[in-house]
């Protein structure tokens, strides 16, 4: 996000806080919640243009005084009907600056201008082959099908006057236009990768349709960086907790950079959920860089460690409860939290036991930009929802944050522009491109459940995936299911159906687990769907089929294909799993084992991150005999991206060679205790990159 000389930001009541500040040929961002709003501002920035987010009820004439050459209006979770609907500026359609309107974005344009919008049966999430007409202004140079990202449930029903239809995604309007007037909506995100031709929509629209400038650099954001340290710091001292990832080890090079050496204080502390040997190597190559690091064993702490939860999600009354030691949760919020709230809590006893007063203390982390929108940080986006709380980013964070105690130098930051910063500040290729590892690492790996997850739809939703994976039969015995299925997919999707249903033996199923999404801007909290096959995998009609499940199933937010043998009886109970020592040694040697091969092969830098999952599902045992469910399974999650917001999975024979898949594979069964071995087929959205 662009700051005038560094440190100025926009004032919304339209008085700029520094004479200096030109927004001549900017875009502003105007925010409605969106999961992908700080994306939005990324792509413009990487087009040299400069951006500013604000609030969506930024009032037209803040805009217009400023000088903004365009508004881009983001996407939110909300509906435009809702009571609580966020309240905005209409005129902002209507003082000569071209707008782009984006999902949600889109819903407000039309319905200002008189067209409306309503719920329908199909949501859409995921990516599409949508029409497009490439002689409107924003399509231009664009083939007539291109592929892009939906993720909605409402849709435009009737075009608002003046306004015509750009581009359709079956029956649904995926693009409207008033050229006249320079306003352009499509219910797709061209801001995130999985709409392939996105950036020219966003080049035509700065360029050929609002007339901005690309002369916006941002060479100067290392020495902001630097500044912002040295004079919040001043001469206190600081705290920096650092995990070895590329985020902790850039914010420390700079705090290093910034400060006198005496003044950082560098600590790794080994919360027990480490990778196997990760906090020696950690310790090993920051030493290399000449950063003192003082490593504390905290695993007995973080496995009793406890906090403090409203009385229950419907209570908002202040009152609080202390939850269960993190060994005995399952709530994977509770378990993030849990962590978080240590993490500080060794932070304070690390600072008395160096003899240092807390209130003369800084604590620094390498937060990213993603985190907080993730975690609905007022500091990213003041109405997005929570998809999942950062452990760098709760409640006692925040609360430090509030008290000025936090020093987060990356915040405005994605991940490939960290390793920019990083390669900038002289730090060796292997700690730059190293896989992200998440700072609660393991712990958020491993599936926690006491009880398997079977809500009254599941039987439902069994008997919709057997239509899917057998649709050359079903078409044969209509049900009314099917015909659910149908108003689900375009007449291409049916007959690619139908095709790939004849030629391969599948099977989809429900696990009686859930993982956390993002459907629509908002949390999901879903069902997993397995799928098995009689012969060898075909990878291209698997990620066909994961793609299309959850659209068709609303309760599916991810999709895994089941090595092994067909599986006939799924799994229906599961294996209760906490974080106990045994759990993660199980999890540490699969990881281990996995992220080993991925290495040898030289394949790791054509994927961005591989998160090795344990999750509480025992296959292959005899109902007759009432076998106790006790063994546990792994699951493989490769993703590809380049923004961390969205993602695909790694397609084997495409991007990754098959045999390294089936090495791993192989090579995982034979750690005592495991069942099966899985593959997740699931893009970003609707599942993320993590499963907790």
């Amino acid at each position: 996000m662009a700051l005038c000389n560094g440190d100025t930001k926009l004032d919304i009541s339209g008085e700029p806080k520094d004479a200096l500040c030109d927004y001549e040929g900017a875009v502003v961002i105007l925010d409605a919640g969106a999961q992908y709003g700080k994306v939005i501002d990324r792509r413009v920035r990487e087009l040299f243009v400069q951006s500013e987010i604000l609030p969506l009820e930024t009032p037209a004439f803040a805009i217009r005084e400023q000088g903004f050459r365009a508004i881009i209006i983001s996407g939110g979770p909300n509906s435009v009907y809702a009571e609580d609907a966020p309240w905005f500026d209409p005129a902002i359609f209507t003082i000569g600056k071209p707008v782009l309107g984006i999902c949600y974005g889109m819903q407000m344009m039309n319905k200002v201008f008189g067209g409306t919008v309503h719920r329908k049966s199909v949501r859409e999430d995921g990516v599409f082959s949508i029409g497009m007409d490439n002689s409107c202004s924003l399509f231009r140079g664009l083939q007539k099908e291109e592929m892009v990202l939906l993720t909605h449930g409402d849709s435009v029903d009737k075009v608002a006057d003046g306004f015509k239809v750009v581009a359709q995604s079956g029956n649904i309007i995926a693009g409207i236009a008033n050229e006249q007037k320079k306003l352009y909506g499509t219910q797709f995100h061209p801001e995130v990768d999985l709409t392939e031709r996105g950036m020219d929509m966003l080049r035509n629209f700065l360029f050929e349709i609002a007339g901005c400038t690309s002369n916006f650099t941002v060479q100067n954001r290392q020495l902001a960086c630097l500044r912002e340290i040295s004079e919040k710091v001043d001469k206190s001292k600081v705290l920096v907790l650092l995990s070895g990832g590329v985020d902790s080890t850039v914010c420390t090079a700079l705090l290093n950079k910034a400060l006198n050496q005496d003044q950082v204080i560098a600590v790794h502390i080994d919360n027990g959920f480490m990778r196997k040997r990760e906090s020696q190597s950690v310790e090993e190559a920051l030493t290399k860089l000449g950063i003192k690091l003082k490593v504390v064993n905290a695993a007995h702490t973080f496995y009793n460690g406890t906090t403090t939860l409203p009385i229950s999600e419907e209570d908002r009354t202040p009152r609080k409860r202390i939850s269960k030691t993190l060994n005995m949760t399952t709530n994977p919020e509770e378990k993030r939290k849990i962590i978080g709230d240590t993490f500080v809590k060794v932070a304070n006893e690390v600072i008395g036991e160096m003899n240092l007063k807390p209130e003369e203390v800084y604590l620094a982390q390498g937060t990213l930009r993603p985190d907080l929108i993730e975690s609905a940080s007022h500091l990213a986006s003041g109405k997005a929802e929570v998809i999942k709380t950062h452990h760098n980013d709760t409640e006692l964070i925040r609360k430090l944050r509030d008290e000025g105690k936090v020093i987060e130098p990356l915040k405005d930051f994605h991940k490939d522009e960290v390793r920019a910063l990083g390669r900038e500040l002289g730090l060796p290729e292997e700690i730059v491109s190293r896989h992200p590892f998440p700072g609660p690492g393991l712990a958020i790996r491993v599936i926690c459940a006491d009880e398997p997850y079977i809500c009254k739809d599941f039987a439902e939703t069994n008997n919709i995936l057997k239509i899917i994976t057998d649709f050359s039969a079903s078409v044969k015995k209509p049900h009314t299911l099917l015909q659910r299925v149908k108003s689900c997919i375009s007449d291409e999707e049916e007959e690619k159906l139908m095709q790939i249903t004849s030629l391969h033996s599948l099977n989809a199923f429900l696990l009686p687990i859930k993982t956390v999404g993002v459907q629509g801007d908002s949390r999901s909290y879903s069902y997993v769907c397995g799928l098995t096959s009689k012969e060898a995998p075909h990878w291209e009609s698997l990620m066909f089929l994961a793609r299309l499940i959850p659209r068709i199933c609303h309760s599916i937010n991810r999709v895994v294909y089941v090595f092994g043998s067909h599986v006939k009886e799924p799994p229906t109970d599961i294996t209760p799993t906490f974080l106990t020592t045994g759990v993660l040694s199980t999890l540490r040697q699969a990881d281990f084992v996995a992220h080993s091969i991925l290495r040898e092969s030289g394949y790791s830098s054509k994927i961005s991150q591989m998160p090795i999952i344990l999750v509480p599902l025992h296959f292959d045992r005899d109902p007759l005999q009432k076998q106790p469910s006790c063994r546990r399974s792994v699951v493989i999650r490769t993703f590809i991206t380049s923004d961390f917001m969205t993602g695909i999975p790694a397609t084997p024979d495409n991007h990754i060679p098959e045999e390294v898949v089936l090495k791993m594979v192989s090579e995982i069964k034979k750690i005592p205790g495991i069942s099966r071995v899985m593959y997740d087929l699931t893009s970003k959205p609707p599942g993320t990159t993590e499963w907790e």
